[in-house]
């Protein structure tokens, strides 16, 4: 569920290769009123923000879930961009943005860029008057030139492209602790074999249980259940079945889907190998996702699955924690399920959708999709990703950020974005959190949670 990355609450370098990095940006920008400023071409600061030419203080509104700390840092990321371009980015962060957007558009009040998180939200607002309208050509260049193909996709509406990717987060990781696995002679398992086998060592020791979790989460409740399904769709059924299932094709009540739930109740909802620290296999419903890896720092849990952003987590349970190859805790790539549909990759993000045509609304939108304005906000640390394979891994500092980049820009990773983010609402947001919620707590029967899910599918969706 990105929206949960989304609400969690360097210095601007232009070189010559940086210039480099921006396409020559804005054809569309071409025939309307922008303008070099002798000022700006004169600041060799601005050699690689020319092409957008001078807007004299012509405002940009980006409206978005993404809240402080972390709008300071796109503020400052954009800063030199404004400088050099007269234009005025003016950032408005909202924890109600998936319902307030529509209304606004319905209002005549629409933005003039929104950074939207689902797929699903896209669509919507794509056949709303006075909606998203297609993203410029160079926009539609930069996208297909440093993303991996998918992405594009998921931006895609009947055959019209509304916008490039921003933020990225790698779903794919198991968390745990290096000093453990080092003190017990415990290897990070490359294969799903390997992670059953390692589990059952873990379980045998009788020094904890190899996994803990949880998914509660608010009105939320659920939403890491349906990424542990997802996560087992990809790599045991495959990108095909995985998109089928998105698109409804694939039924929840399918033997195929069936199948993928047994596999994480016998991972997940195994007696022997969970709940560590908190209970039996029920406390999973009731368990905050929030504190569910806190028993890997006292060496009552070896491993959770979860997202790159849970790495803002473990201060809060010790101060200072490090998190690296040799620190508190780290990750590792979730394995796959043998070689037969490559290195599997689910992530989630945002999207630059744009409202309006103007100038300076092109010019933004264009400058959000170059690897030179991923690159800077990349520099403002917080561990933050970018999946733009023109962003030099070198720039990460942060470490998961880094392994996160590292499995997101590989070519050959077989990518897809969060199932439940792309279903509809009623499904994505509703009964798949609810009904996983059940599986869990009540320990309600499988058949009957896939049949209830499948219920709320909308008829002719």
């Amino acid at each position: 569920m990105t929206a949960l990355l989304r609400r969690r609450g360097a210095a601007l370098v232009v070189t010559t290769v940086a210039a480099a990095l921006v396409l020559a940006a804005c054809s569309s920008s071409s025939n309307n009123s922008a303008s070099q400023s002798p000022s700006a071409s004169a600041n060799p600061a601005c050699a690689a923000y020319a092409s957008y030419g001078h807007f004299n203080g012509d405002q940009v509104h980006i409206f978005t879930s993404i809240l402080p700390p972390e709008q300071q840092r796109y503020e400052a990321a954009w800063k030199q961009f404004e400088t050099c371009t007269g234009i005025k980015i003016v950032y408005e962060g909202s924890n109600a943005f998936e319902s307030l957007l529509p209304t606004r558009i319905q209002g005549g009040n629409a933005p003039d860029i929104a950074l939207i998180p689902q797929p699903g939200l896209i669509a919507q607002v794509a056949k709303m008057s006075g909606g998203a309208v297609a993203a410029p050509a160079a926009v539609l260049a930069n996208t297909e030139k440093y993303w991996n193909p998918k992405w594009k996709d998921y931006a895609t509406i009947n055959g019209v492209f509304y916008g490039s990717p921003m933020s990225a987060n790698m779903k794919s990781f198991v968390w745990y602790s290096p000093a453990t696995f080092k003190a017990n002679g415990w290897t990070v398992p490359t294969t799903w074999a390997q992670m059953v086998t390692l589990s059952n060592k873990i379980a045998a020791s009788g020094k904890m249980k190899p996994w803990c979790g949880g998914i509660g989460s608010g009105t939320a409740t659920g939403w890491p259940a349906t990424d542990w399904l997802e996560e087992v769709v990809l790599r045991f059924l495959g990108p095909t079945a995985y998109d089928n299932w998105v698109n409804g094709t694939l039924k929840f009540t399918s033997p195929q889907i069936t199948s993928a739930m047994n596999t994480v109740a016998s991972w997940m909802k195994n007696p022997a190998w969970v709940n560590a620290g908190w209970g039996n296999v029920q406390t999973i419903a009731t368990t905050t996702f929030q504190n569910a890896g806190k028993p890997i720092l006292s060496n009552k849990c070896a491993m959770l699955q979860q997202a790159s952003f849970y790495g803002a987590q473990w201060a809060s349970f010790k101060p200072n924690a490090t998190v690296g190859p040799n620190g508190d805790v780290y990750a590792f790539y979730l394995p796959a399920n043998g070689s037969a549909f490559g290195k599997p990759v689910e992530g989630g993000g945002e999207f630059v959708v744009a409202f309006d045509k103007k100038a300076a609304t092109v010019a933004v939108q264009t400058f959000l999709s170059t690897p030179l304005w991923a690159t800077l906000k990349v520099q403002q640390g917080g561990g933050w990703v970018s999946a733009n394979n023109g962003v030099p891994l070198s720039t990460y500092t942060d470490p998961v950020a880094k392994l996160s980049a590292t499995y997101l820009t590989d070519p050959n990773a077989t990518f897809r974005f969060d199932a439940s983010d792309q279903m509809p609402a009623a499904v994505g947001a509703g009964s798949f959190w609810t009904q996983m919620t059940a599986w869990f707590g009540q320990n309600k029967p499988t058949s009957q949670v896939l049949s209830a899910i499948q219920a709320t599918w909308p008829s002719g969706n």
